[in-house]
């Protein structure tokens, strides 16, 4: 029996060093958010990162300031 995570953990690493991690339910959640937000042609633009602790908030960044993305399945509890 296959398990399925619960949720996708996505983490950011920035220029400079700095490091963001967000939550999605789901891995078409993510890669929607990721082709409207980070694969934007024009580098320069800010895009919204959603926080995860914090409805309606987010943190703005530069897609060229996004240097790695590396997406985390996570499991929780028995399904």
């Amino acid at each position: 029996m296959s398990r399925r995570p619960s949720r996708y953990a996505v983490h950011l690493l920035l220029e400079g060093g700095h490091r963001h991690q967000i939550q999605f339910p789901d891995l078409e959640s993510f890669q929607s958010w990721y082709a409207e937000s980070l694969n934007k042609p024009d580098a320069q633009a800010f895009v919204n990162v959603p926080i995860t602790e914090l409805e309606g908030e987010y943190f703005v960044v530069r897609p060229r300031a996004v240097l790695a993305v590396h997406v985390e399945p996570q499991f929780t509890g028995l399904e």
